[in-house]
């Protein structure tokens, strides 16, 4: 988990590594207990609530609770056949990002500080669909 944090310096990077595998540098990894269920998913509530603290919304003209932040979720899974020995592994990333809004619509423009926000919002998802460009090439 990484709490939401603007100072410059605490920036999260996504890198390769040996294996050519990415992941993303700066985030803690929580090992969910499968063998005890009711422990099991009292550490995924704990992880959701933290998630939930960390999320930024606010209300504009368009939305009464427009996402200002953007959320990343990685679900790591590893599985076994206990015949065969075989093992698998999977990732499913899901992402939750702050919402894209026209800022004559929405009425940022009016307030000097959700204008910044929103063009900071605005760039970042831009940035975002130039990454899933370049992963997909």
């Amino acid at each position: 988990l990484k709490q939401r944090n603007t100072s410059s310096a605490n920036k999260i990077s996504i890198k390769r590594n040996q294996e050519g595998k990415s992941y993303v540098d700066g985030i803690n990894k929580v090992d969910i207990d499968v063998e005890d269920k009711a422990a099991g998913l009292a550490q995924l509530e704990a992880v959701m609530v933290a998630a939930a603290r960390a999320r930024s919304v606010a209300t504009t003209k368009m939305n009464a609770q427009s996402s200002r932040s953007h959320s990343v979720f990685m679900l790591h899974l590893c599985g076994s056949n206990e015949e065969s020995g075989t093992i698998v592994e999977g990732a499913l990333n899901l992402c939750d990002l702050a919402g894209s809004e026209r800022l004559d619509r929405s009425g940022a423009g009016s307030d000097h500080k959700r204008l910044k926000e929103t063009q900071a919002i605005n760039k970042s998802l831009s940035s975002l669909g130039d990454v899933f460009t370049s992963l997909a090439n």
